[in-house]
This record gives C-alpha cells, structure tokens and sequence, in this order.
C-alpha cells in the first residue's frame, strides 16, 4: 500500500511543503488540518466566515416573520390555518432547491451557487413590506424560504476547505452559527419594530419597514460572498476546470451515484427529525409560549431565541463530538455519536409536550431539547461528507432537503388547522423523532464499518471511493482528488488503524524514501 496519508507527522511537514502559500496549516489536498476560529486567513477561514454569515442573513429572512405574528395575524386577519399554511410553504419550497443547489455545487461550485439563490430570493424578503392578504404572505414567506439552500453550499464548501479530522467541526460551527440566525430574529425582529414605533410610527407601518433590515443583510451577504469568497482551496471551478486541475463532471453521473448511495436517503431521513423539528419549531414556538402562557411578545420573543441560540454551541458541539468520536472509535463512532444525541433528543421533545402545565419547566426542557436536537444536526453533517466524494454537493442537498421535508410533514401534520393542541402535537413530534432515528443502525461502509458490525475484511477506502469511477476514467485520472480525499480518510477506520497505517508507513525528517511494506 502506498499513500500519502499513511505516513507519520513528519512526512506531513514533506507534504505541506508545497502549500507554502496559505497561512492555516494543510494537507496534501490544499485543506486545512486546523480550525482557526477567529482568523481570516484565504482561502479556508475566509470561506468559513462567508458561508455561515450567508447563511445567517438566509435564516433571519425565512423567520423573520414569526416573531412578529401576533401583529400581522391581527392585521392581515389571518386564521390558524392561514398561519400553518404559510409555516409549510417557508420550509417546503427549500426542498428542492436544497436538491439544486447540490447539483450546482457540484457542477459550478459553492460561490456562485450561494450567491446566485441569495440574491435570487431577497426580492421576495422586501416585498413582505407590501403584503395584504394572506395569499400573499404565504407567497412571501414561500420565496423566501428557498434562501434556506444556502445551507447545502456552507456544508459543501466547508467539506471542501477542511481535512477529514476537522470537516466535523468546520461544518458544525458554520452550520449552527448560521442556524443562530433563527434565534438572533427572534429578537432582531421585535426590537427593529419597537425602534420604528417610538420614531412615531404606527404598528401597521412599523412591522412592514421592519422587514427592510433582513432584506439589506441578505444583500450584502450575497455581494460578499461574490466578491471575497472562492470555491476551493485552490481558485474557482472555473479556473480549476481550464487549466484541468479539476474534472468537469456531468450531471447524469453526479446524479446516478447520490440516488443509488442508500446511506444518502438514511441520512435525508435522520436528518428530517433533527433539522427538520428544529424548523418547525421555530416557526410555532413563539407563538405558543404567547398564547399557551399569556406572556408578552417581547418574552415570547425571548425565550424562542433561547432555542434558536443555542445553536452557537450545540451545532459546533455536535461537529466537534463527531470528531473527536472518530478520532477514537472511527466512523462507527460518528454513528453511534449520532443516534444516541438525537435519540436523546426525541425524549426530551416528548416530555416538552408533557410538560406543558408549568412554564419554568417548559422553558427549561425546551433549551435541553434544542441542545441535543441540534447537535445531532452537527453529528449528521460529520458523516455526510463521507458518504460519496463524486457527489458530495448532491447527497449533502439530499441531506438538507431531508430536513426540510421532516418540517413540512411534522408543520402539516401536527401544527396545521388546529387538528392538535400545540402541546400534544409537540409530544407526537417527539415520537417522530424516536422513529426516525432508528435506520441509523443501518448505514454501514465496508472499509469502516457501522454501528452493529465491523469493517469487511479487506475493505478500503480507496476501493469504495473509486469505485463511483469508471476504470477509463481512473485511466485519464480525473479520480485524482477521490483517491487523496480515500488517502487522508485513513482515520475513520478508529484509533488501531490509524496508528497502524502511521506506524507502517514513515518518511524521516529528510524526506528520504519510507522503508518497503512488510
């Protein structure tokens, strides 16, 4: 066997030589073996802080409504049904552009997928301004939500800039720092209306200009991933492609390998109940604490942002648990990592329906809840970017509209017309979970293994990997970054073949050759 990734941390040092040219220490593919949190650097950290500000400014939009509910359900004259049709069509239009936006990643690359379903959406956020009917908020709030994508080119991107060790933690933290924008609305929103009020300002008025300040943010999010970001470590798809560093790929063959890969459809489900009720949650929770416990919108405000919120350390926690379980036990790590946060999760949904006779002991099971709920959807986003390399943008946008479909089914069944008291549609919801999360025992990779059985005796990550490749098209080489990404994913395998591989495979400081297999 032979690979760059076998060898020891000195041959590491051989490696980044080359790569002289970024300031975050890389690997042999250009991607950063570190996470620096607060730096800048180009090209890794700059794409990090686009991607989850993006993302950000998408989540304000999309919930920018709900805190402000009360007024435009008295205003509009909407009903209880209008309100839950309008909850499913923020989150449901999402689907399928998560499922295009994986293919354009793939295809064009992170940038300008990003930038292009930003900027192709902010329009719908102004005219949330001038709405009068509730066929129009629900039109509004539809448009709006398919900003919600960007979520598919952060993870992309993050999977792209990263090392296999911190992919986990990259996604996590771009993913949960832009989710936090489900909770920063909830605050942004009441505050902007009562500047806009105390300027002399009627309500009617007041809650419409509002609307202006997640329309500017989108904007210039979308202008800054333009004209800082860049889709690879290495330049942009287009210059990659020109100077055939990189494979133009077709869509046909991107799309046969994510719908034939069932880990990608257990993943989209799991994901469904993980994400997918933190969605629905943010568009009922609000309203329920304001008319299940007769608080004030502020407070109401409030404590929804408690959930949205916790996502600046759950999301990040679970990428980094994901982590730092691989590092340990491999990718059955990540799995079992998975199941146990999100089953953990569903119990504590349960009991928030339960609970709901007391209000200090709602708002207390609700932040646990939004701890482990979304942590799992860091935890899920640790495994995806192992699932397929051919087209990692389309299962990662199969994976993200999973979870919007979770939102949509659990909006329609549970929180739509009245059918449920929000309590017990939120205890059901919590069954849901349990449910869901049980094909997670089923995702199994030869070379690593899964949660109920080991690897398959002579299994590698080079054979799974490679395989989406036809034997001409490893002849031509346009595997090539398949086979480095096979290489530096030697860890997955857990702690023994890790050490194993490194102990096997070690170049000396000078660089002179590695002693032959034995």
């Amino acid at each position: 066997m032979e690979g760059a990734s076998n060898w020891g941390p000195a041959a590491m040092e051989v490696q980044a030589a080359p790569k002289a040219k970024f300031k975050i220490p890389v690997d042999d593919d250009s991607k950063a073996t570190e996470f620096w949190l607060f730096s800048f650097s180009r090209s890794h950290m700059s794409a990090f802080h686009l991607s989850w500000f993006s993302f950000f400014c998408c989540f304000v939009s999309t919930f920018a409504a709900p805190p402000l509910m009360p007024l435009i359900r008295d205003n509009l004259g909407l009903t209880a049904k209008d309100i839950g049709n309008a909850g499913v069509a923020s989150v449901s239009g999402a689907v399928f552009a998560r499922l295009a936006m994986g293919t354009a990643c793939d295809l064009v690359g992170p940038r300008l997928a990003s930038a292009a379903i930003i900027l192709l959406t902010t329009p719908a956020v102004y005219c949330t301004s001038i709405i009068n009917s509730a066929s129009s908020f629900l039109l509004a709030r539809f448009f709006t939500g398919f900003s919600l994508a960007s979520f598919v080119s952060t993870q992309f991107w993050m999977s792209s800039m990263f090392s296999a060790p911190k992919v986990g933690l990259a996604n996590g933290v771009a993913g949960g720092w832009g989710n936090l924008g489900g909770g920063a609305v909830q605050l942004l929103m009441p505050f902007v209306f009562e500047a806009v009020r105390k300027i002399g300002s009627t309500k009617f008025v007041a809650w419409r200009v509002a609307f202006f300040i997640p329309g500017i943010m989108q904007t210039v999010s979308a202008i800054a991933v333009l004209a800082l970001g860049q889709d690879m470590p290495d330049g942009n798809y287009r210059k990659l492609h020109k100077s055939g560093e990189m494979h133009k790929d077709s869509f046909g063959n991107v799309l046969r390998h994510a719908v034939t890969n069932y880990r990608a459809w257990i993943l989209a489900l799991t994901y469904g109940y993980s994400f997918g009720v933190e969605l629905a949650v943010d568009n009922i929770v609000a309203e329920y604490f304001y008319d299940r416990f007769d608080v004030n919108l502020h407070t109401a405000g409030l404590i929804a942002a408690t959930f949205g919120l916790a996502n600046i350390v759950s999301r990040p926690g679970g990428g980094l648990m994901s982590d730092w379980l691989s590092q340990r036990y491999g990718m059955r790590g990540r799995l079992w990592g998975l199941w146990v946060m999100q089953t953990i999760g569903g119990v504590l949904c349960v009991v928030l329906g339960i609970v709901d006779y007391s209000f200090g002991a709602s708002v207390a099971v609700m932040i646990l809840f939004s701890l482990f709920c979304q942590a799992a959807c860091g935890l899920t986003f640790g495994i995806v970017p192992f699932v397929s390399r051919r087209s990692l943008g389309l299962i990662s946008g199969m994976t993200g509209g999973g979870g919007n479909v979770g939102a949509v089914l659990t909006q329609v069944i549970f929180f739509r017309g009245g059918k449920y008291k929000t309590e017990t549609g939120i205890m059901y919801m919590g069954i849901m979970i349990l449910a869901c999360t049980l094909p997670v025992a089923f995702i199994y990779f030869p070379q690593w293994g899964g949660m109920l059985a080991g690897p398959r005796p002579g299994a590698t990550a080079d054979d799974y990997y490679n395989g989406e490749w036809t034997a001409e098209e490893r002849d031509k080489g346009y595997n090539a970054a398949t086979k480095r990404f096979a290489e530096n994913s030697v860890r997955e395998g857990g702690r023994r073949a890790a050490s194993g591989s490194d102990s096997r495979h070690t170049v000396p400081v000078d660089g002179s050759p590695a002693p032959a297999d034995v």
